[in-house]
């Protein structure tokens, strides 16, 4: 990948901090890498050279800067946006597809032989999928050395090296430090109570709008499998290893994650799919100057910045969502899952019957607990039911009509059968396809899953009917067509006017 030195070396120069993660500097003299915002810097321009990811500043042979930690810094937005195989790539090596079933597993999800995947990926990212997963191990392990009280060895398996050796010589090389002597430099930090807690901080690039994420996540919270109490966002999750759950609250410059899992070699895949549901590499600069440069949004904008899309943890639990709220309330569309989830675990799932349907877009009530009136039971929040455990639920359990009943199963059989798939690496444009050939699953459909599930960035559901609301309380064109025309001027962030639009209906 092409750097443009001279406004690479401005952004150092300027300590600009909306250019973390989108390339890290490189300083020959010291031997380390930095954010774009260290404040430990003020390098000569002979010296400086400027990578497109962590793992090629590590191949040059730099280690990571101790004060800025630009392993940690908000993945590139621009890899979690783009549709073609690198940026696909990146997302499911960051979901640990490579540490799960090798190169030729990441190889053969995106079609390519692994020689081509590794000569696109090098030129893109200045390393081949071997050491960008090298280096997330290298982050995830640093993660777990600072963060619990795990013996060395346990953390070099569950961050996912192939032995201890290999875990050593990789943080001496990354990091300048031995293992052990990251844990003395931890110094008085607390470590996380309890067997597989991990406490940690999912950096972002600022504005966030905090509110606008738990306003949209606690209409929808489903009793048993997520909650907002308090300010933070709690919910089950279903890994490639095992369970957990985690807890999300927002804070100035990051949001504070505690993490519980069973299996430990979760805890990348977690965190990927933490900073998907919040939107957390998203580039709100860029989105807000270009939607603030249409007079209509320009004042929500300037009231709301840093608005996210709310995104999804699982692909299937977001496909499902979308077939039921399919021309009904999100209340309505909330009390039929849970209905459905109640079905299939009566035990960790209730229907509380005391809300009215409420319309879309409609603000939650005020109550720390989101409205739902109590915490999870005791047996704690689970992740959503699988493909395979939808398909054991009785006609009875589904409490909607017979055709939607049928959609959901014939969705739940091609997910199972690898007909279509909803990892966050697929082919967006193909996953669409596949989904609008299943019966019962029209365009709303498959868009809003582009949108929330694909990531796509450019969605706008000109159709939905909370959506033209919006238009109409914006003084925007309500009508479809119309709308479809003016949204030009959007692009190409249009899923980030939709959900604008669903707040101002």
């Amino acid at each position: 990948m092409e750097m443009d030195f001279e406004r690479c070396y401005r952004a150092v120069d300027s300590r600009d901090q909306r250019f973390d993660g989108w390339f890290y500097t490189g300083v020959t003299s010291t031997g380390i890498y930095c954010r774009p915002s260290c404040p430990a810097i003020t390098p000569k321009r002979k010296n400086v050279r400027f990578f497109p990811s962590a793992a090629a500043a590590q191949g040059a042979g730099l280690r990571a800067c101790r004060r800025c930690r630009p392993d940690a810094a908000p993945g590139s937005p621009q890899w979690d946006i783009r549709a073609d195989v690198v940026g696909r790539a990146m997302r499911l090596i960051a979901d640990g597809v490579i540490d799960r079933d090798g190169v030729p597993g990441l190889a053969s999800r995106l079609g390519y032989t692994e020689r081509h995947l590794h000569r696109m990926l090098s030129a893109e990212m200045g390393a081949g999928p071997l050491a960008l997963a090298r280096a997330q191990r290298a982050q995830t392990a640093r993660i777990l050395i600072e963060t619990t009280d795990l013996g060395m060895a346990e953390i070099a398996f569950a961050a996912g090296f192939g032995s201890v050796r290999q875990f050593n010589d990789t943080l001496r090389e990354v990091y300048a430090s031995a293992p052990s002597d990251l844990r003395t430099a931890r110094g008085r930090q607390q470590a996380a109570v309890g067997a597989g807690t991990i406490a940690l901080r999912l950096a972002y690039r600022p504005p966030l709008h905090a509110r606008a994420l738990l306003d949209f996540l606690t209409v929808r919270a489903l009793p048993g499998v997520e909650e907002v109490r308090d300010g933070t966002y709690h919910r089950g999750l279903r890994l490639p290893h095992g369970t957990g759950e985690v807890a999300l609250t927002p804070a100035d410059g990051h949001v504070a994650a505690t993490l519980r899992l069973t299996d430990l070699r979760d805890l990348a895949p977690a965190v990927a799919r933490c900073r998907r549901l919040l939107d957390l590499d998203a580039d709100p600069a860029a989105i807000d100057g270009t939607l603030a440069a249409d007079p209509a949004l320009a004042p929500a904008v300037a009231a709301e910045p840093g608005i996210r899309v709310p995104r999804a943890v699982d692909g299937f639990e977001m496909a499902v969502r979308a077939v039921v709220g399919q021309q009904i309330s999100v209340t309505a569309a909330q009390k039929t899952l849970t209905r459905l989830l109640a079905a299939h675990d009566p035990v960790d799932h209730e229907v509380d019957e005391a809300d009215g349907d409420r319309t879309p877009g409609q603000p939650h009530d005020q109550r720390g607990d989101g409205g739902r009136g109590g915490a999870a039971g005791a047996r704690g929040l689970r992740g959503f039911l699988s493909a395979d455990e939808l398909l054991r639920v009785p006609d009875s359990g589904f409490g909607m009509p017979v055709g939607r009943r049928e959609t959901l199963r014939g969705l739940a059989r091609a997910v199972t059968d690898g007909t279509v798939d909803l990892a966050p690496g697929v082919d967006r444009e193909e996953a669409v396809q596949r989904l609008l050939a299943l019966p019962g699953i029209g365009p709303w459909t498959a868009n809003y899953l582009a949108m929330r599930a694909f990531g796509d960035p450019d969605i706008l559901l000109s159709t939905d009917l909370a959506v033209r609301r919006g238009a109409a309380a914006l003084g925007l064109p309500d009508n479809q067509q119309t709308l479809d025309g003016y949204a030009d001027r959007w692009r190409p962030w249009r899923s980030y006017a939709t959900i604008r639009l669903w707040r101002a209906a």
